[in-house]
Parts: structure tokens; sequence; C-alpha cells
């Protein structure tokens, strides 16, 4: 079964939502300067709501400092997903500091960026449109991917099942697609994950 990952969480709401739907992934914006980013103090009064929960909680950085990632998270991160230009020398130096898995997100533009995807040596990689851009890129692109990936960019409830028809991704990375004026909403959230797993 495809799993799902929601990503931006940024109030009580949202993780407690995401909980209840037992939802596999949960992301946390730990960078600065994006609409969603969060606090480390406020991400740690967030991530304590999923005690309890197999939900894993993933932090998303981009182009951070490797001691800035490792002082601040270690404890408190299941998954590290990179957001940003990071290389495999700098995949290859985190893992000397962290031991969970590692998301590296590409934004899928041409056959170039499907290429440097397949040699990534990360854990896992996340295809996508662009940073929050709320866009799919060309699907057909994925026909060179020879990997398991999270499919990110441009989902909602409403594509999510024709999308899953033609691709088969490990698992569904959605945001934008399951807010309303900015904000995630309920109805969404659940309309998704019920698409995804089949109960509609």
């Amino acid at each position: 079964m495809t799993k799902i990952k929601m990503c931006g969480m940024m109030n009580p709401f949202d993780v407690i939502s995401v909980k209840e739907m037992n939802v596999e992934y949960a992301g946390f914006i730990l960078s600065s300067g994006f609409r969603r980013s969060l606090s480390y103090r406020a991400f740690s009064d967030l991530e304590k709501l999923l005690e309890g929960s197999t939900v894993k909680r993933v932090g998303v950085f981009v182009n951070e400092e490797i001691e800035f990632i490792d002082k601040y998270y270690d404890k408190n991160i299941d998954v590290y997903q990179l957001h940003g230009n990071e290389d495999n020398k700098y995949i290859d130096n985190l893992r000397k500091c962290i031991k969970k898995p590692i998301i590296k997100a590409f934004k899928i533009k041409d056959i170039h960026d499907v290429i440097d995807a397949n040699r990534s040596t990360a854990d896992m990689i996340l295809l996508d449109s662009g940073e929050g851009s709320g866009e799919m890129f060309d699907h057909s692109l994925l026909n060179g991917i020879q990997r398991d990936f999270f499919l990110a960019g441009g989902l909602n409830p409403e594509n999510i099942s024709d999308v899953l028809k033609k691709i088969s991704p490990y698992a569904v990375d959605v945001s934008s697609g399951i807010e309303t004026n900015g904000k995630k909403d309920i109805t969404k959230m659940e309309a998704f994950v019920n698409v995804v797993r089949r109960k509609v």
C-alpha cells in the first residue's frame, strides 16, 4: 500500500489530525525562511504530540550546516529530509553524525534530474516540482526512475486517484493540497487519506 506523508505541520491541530489518521510520515520544516518554518521550541512542543503513535517525524532541512542539524535535532527526528542543493558528499558526511534514514528531494525538470535522483546515496528520494510550488511536474519522466520514491508536487484529494492509477510510488507527499487559506483542512486531509487507502 502506498504510504502517506503530510508535510508542513504548523500547530497542534495538524499533528493531532495526522496522528488520528495514522499517516505514516509527518513533515516539519526546520530551516528558517519558509512560510511553514518552525523554531526548535515549536517543533519540540509539536513532536511530543506524536508520542505513542507509529507516525514518523520527518525533519525537513534546506542547505543547512551539518553541525546545525546534528546539534539540535538528532534526538527528535526519525527521518531527515534534505530539500536543497545537498550532494552525495554532503549526505555521506551527514551520515557520520546521524544514524537515521535520509530522504533527498529532487526538483524534476528534465531527464538529468532523474539521473541525479537515481544516483543519490540517500536512503530514499523524493521527486517534486519545486519548493512548495503546488504544481505537478511531467510524470512521464518517472519512466526513468529505477528506485522507490516519494511523489510530491501538486497532489490533492481531487487528482490523487488518477495519479495513482498511472504511478506506483512508495509514498505520496502532500502539503498545500490539503490546505484551505494556508491552513491544514481536516476535510481535505481525510479525503486524501481515504483515496490513497482506497476507502472511497
